[in-house]
């Protein structure tokens, strides 16, 4: 793979593997045929792309390569690349499920983490900001607080800062499948000053902002931190953590990963971790933690990369410099 093709940044694909018209057609699909033929037509649609997107092979075999070599003993990936896309095409699917109101709350599985803080936060109507990645399906989340199944005893609403240029396809099939839900998307390159206020009255009156952690804005991707991700300084995005120290709420960091990577159901475990730093502080100090906030989200997305490396939904080149 040539260094010109490696460095294409991922604003710039164009929801390759997600265009309009593949989105459409889960959608017909969606409404038409029970889930479980869904889940079945994933595995030639997953070969499809196997064939036919080098782009997808070659980000994919650069990863996993990466993962392999973080460990001692050697560890290898048996159909890793087709496999790697097979798990993606299953989480779309059960995205659209879920959007689509046929995903029940208790396929989460919650661990002795920080969820309880959470949760009681939450039940006091108090808000938080989320911070999640392209590494399994935090969308869960989303989607089951749309239809009041997140286990907290009010209505949730979630706000999601979204590239709207990138994601335009997906969101509009969520606007179909659960009209009410783009309510709650706000566009990275509309937020400024007023759209800081708004969010904090929202999270004071006890709503949740998500936001990815862990890709480069494509406005401004000079503006990043490099931290060691799996052997090789990778670039973290400045502008998600910076936004959380503006909005200066308790901050969460979010992953909800498939228990079994490839089979055609599987149950979700949802690891949660609250970040101990708080932002009221002077200006120096504060840049100072938001980099070991982006820091700290960089190790546990690593921790978690190392357990489920297949469910890594981030087909580019991640080390890139930006």
């Amino acid at each position: 793979m040539s260094s010109a093709e490696r460095a294409v940044h991922w604003s710039e694909q164009k929801e390759q593997a997600a265009g309009y018209w593949h989105v459409r057609l889960i959608l017909i699909l969606f409404r038409l045929c029970p889930v479980i033929i869904l889940r079945l037509i994933a595995f030639p649609v997953a070969f499809f792309y196997y064939i036919f997107s080098k782009r997808a092979r070659d980000n994919s075999r650069l990863f996993l390569a990466k993962v392999a070599a973080c460990f001692a003993e050697g560890k290898s990936f048996p159909l890793g690349v087709y496999r790697h896309i097979l798990a993606f095409s299953l989480t779309m699917i059960e995205k659209v499920e879920s959007w689509g109101g046929k995903v029940k709350f208790n396929r989460l599985h919650f661990q002795d983490d920080d969820i309880e803080d959470l949760r009681e936060r939450l039940d006091r109507g108090e808000g938080a900001v989320l911070i999640c990645s392209h590494l399994g399906n935090t969308e869960l989340l989303r989607a089951l607080a749309s239809f009041n199944r997140t286990g907290v005893f009010r209505e949730l609403p979630v706000n999601i800062i979204v590239d709207e240029n990138v994601t335009a396809s997906f969101n509009r099939m969520i606007e179909e499948l659960n009209p009410g839900a783009s309510l709650r998307m706000i566009s990275v390159n509309n937020v400024g000053p007023d759209t800081i206020i708004l969010l904090q009255e929202r999270l004071a009156a006890g709503e949740l902002v998500t936001i990815a952690g862990d890709r480069t804005s494509a406005n401004t991707r000079n503006k990043c931190f490099y931290f060691p991700f799996l052997n090789e300084n990778a670039p973290f995005t400045y502008g998600a953590f910076f936004m959380a120290a503006l909005l200066n709420a308790p901050t969460y960091f979010v992953f909800a990963l498939r228990q079994k990577d490839v089979s055609l159901s599987s149950q979700y475990d949802m690891h949660v971790h609250k970040s101990p730093l708080s932002f009221d502080c002077p200006r120096r100090e504060r840049e100072r933690r938001i980099e070991e906030l982006a820091r700290s989200f960089a190790g546990r997305l690593e921790y978690y990369c190392k357990q489920h490396p297949l469910q890594w939904y981030n087909f580019y080149d991640f080390w890139a410099e930006v």
